[in-house]
């Protein structure tokens, strides 16, 4: 080998090329870990109601590690979905030293029982609220079904003014509801919108007029040509009358 000097040579290049690389790699090492790429400034953006300020500095202060380049916005990502009201977040890195965040919060749109609220797009998150909102109740997995099916209901019941405030759905599908936490509708399974439709035609003339005299809590709606309701303390005409000769 030391007497065929192209063969010297080609490997001398060969060992100052892996040295370059070498330098080059450490450079960017250093480079990329050093303290003098710090991220210097964060920007949040987003329609923020209840993700308040001392939640977000909370996250940053503790959560967000590495600098401008190490930082890993997978996990900066998670750290702020981590909050109660976020719901998607969105990082990107700014050159020399910002780091943008787009945060998305939970509309709530109902509260699912007592355990959690529901937002506009059907998924369950766990947040506190004192907002007067609906409650849906229904089998687990049926969150998305229960609010696509408040939202139909509100604009059925629109011409009556009344809304819905407590829905269930039962395991076999039946639809119940609740309106101004007053009258209880029983809808069923089949057809349910268009029964609660039937309904809402049919109240002004016929329902209305009985409860101005008789109010009632519960109408069933489950007949095919008609519907049910429940008079509490109802009595016909003449019942409870004393029978001629009886004591």
């Amino acid at each position: 080998m030391w007497d065929k000097p192209q063969l010297l040579l080609w490997f001398a290049n060969l060992l100052t090329a892996l040295a370059v690389l070498l330098l080059f790699y450490s450079v960017v090492f250093l480079g990329v870990h050093s303290p003098l790429f710090p991220v210097r400034a964060i920007k949040v953006d987003g329609e923020l109601t209840h993700v308040t300020r001392e939640q977000l500095q909370y996250v940053i202060k503790n959560e967000l590690k590495g600098t401008f380049f190490t930082l890993d916005l997978d996990k900066t990502r998670q750290a702020f979905e981590k909050l109660p009201w976020v719901r998607q977040v969105s990082v990107r890195r700014r050159w020399p030293d910002r780091l943008e965040v787009s945060v998305e919060e939970h509309k709530a749109i109902a509260r699912w029982g007592s355990i959690a609220l529901l937002n506009t797009y059907g998924e369950r998150f766990d947040a506190a609220s004192n907002e007067a909102l609906p409650v849906l109740e229904g089998p687990e997995g049926t969150e998305k079904k229960m609010v696509d099916g408040y939202r139909q209901l509100q604009g059925i019941l629109l011409p009556l003014k009344k809304a819905a405030t407590h829905l269930w759905l039962s395991p076999r599908r039946a639809w119940r509801l609740e309106l101004d936490h007053q009258l209880t509708v029983e809808v069923g399974r089949d057809d349910a919108m268009a029964r609660v439709e039937r309904f809402v035609d049919a109240y002004p003339n016929s329902l209305a007029l009985i409860a101005e005299k008789h109010p009632f809590e519960y109408v069933d709606l489950r007949y095919p040509n008609g519907f049910a309701v429940r008079l509490p303390g109802y009595q016909p005409a003449g019942e409870g009358k004393k029978k001629p000769g009886k004591a």
